[in-house]
């Protein structure tokens, strides 16, 4: 969080990101206690630009937010947290070099396993596998990018989207609102302000 839509943030934008990621990790994905990284440049506490390295000492300070610390991009699909929050500008770098490795990954070995008779024959026994792994990473699958932060369940779904993609997305608005999220976001946000 965020994939684009706020390209430059302040530091206070990030622990908001992070409280609206938990929410929505929480009522949609049902992960009980959801860890927040930083995408930064380096896994120290002090790595970063100018606003990671002021957003790092809030994020570790908020009682909400359960924080992990910094998160290098090649450590972001691992699996060590589940809301990753950054600036707009960062995050939709990351999300779109994330799917062009993805097609260019499956493209390659696409033209492997169909490169001679043999390859072909490889491929007819590892292609329930290989349709799992490509299920599991299909964007289609998920929907789209939740708009967190709106009154109200809003899913944005991909340029390229069809029918599928279509569907998942309405199904994503409607586990959200099911899961309360708008209803969460907007008490731990009231409950941050509050502290102030």
């Amino acid at each position: 969080i965020d994939c684009g839509a706020n390209a430059d943030c302040k530091p206070e934008y990030l622990v908001q990101f992070a409280l609206m990621g938990q929410a929505y990790m929480k009522g949609v994905m049902g992960v009980e206690e959801p860890k927040v990284g930083l995408l930064n440049i380096g896994a120290e506490d002090e790595k970063g630009n100018e606003l990671a390295k002021a957003a790092f000492p809030l994020l570790k300070a908020h009682r909400g937010i359960h924080f992990f610390g910094n998160v290098e991009a090649r450590d972001v699909l691992a699996g060590g947290v589940q809301v990753v929050v950054c600036d707009g500008f960062s995050g939709n770098i990351l999300l779109k070099s994330t799917e062009g490795a993805a097609a260019l990954i499956f493209g390659k070995l696409k033209g492997a396993l169909m490169s001679s008779v043999r390859s072909k024959l490889g491929a007819a026994m590892v292609k329930p596998a290989l349709k799992t792994v490509k299920d599991e990473l299909d964007y289609e699958q998920y929907g789209g990018a939740a708009l967190l932060g709106v009154s109200g369940a809003v899913v944005k779904a991909h340029g390229s989207s069809k029918g599928h993609a279509y569907a998942c997305a309405i199904r994503q608005a409607r586990t959200m609102v099911e899961g309360k999220v708008v209803d969460i976001i907007a008490q731990q946000l009231s409950e941050t302000a509050a502290e102030k």
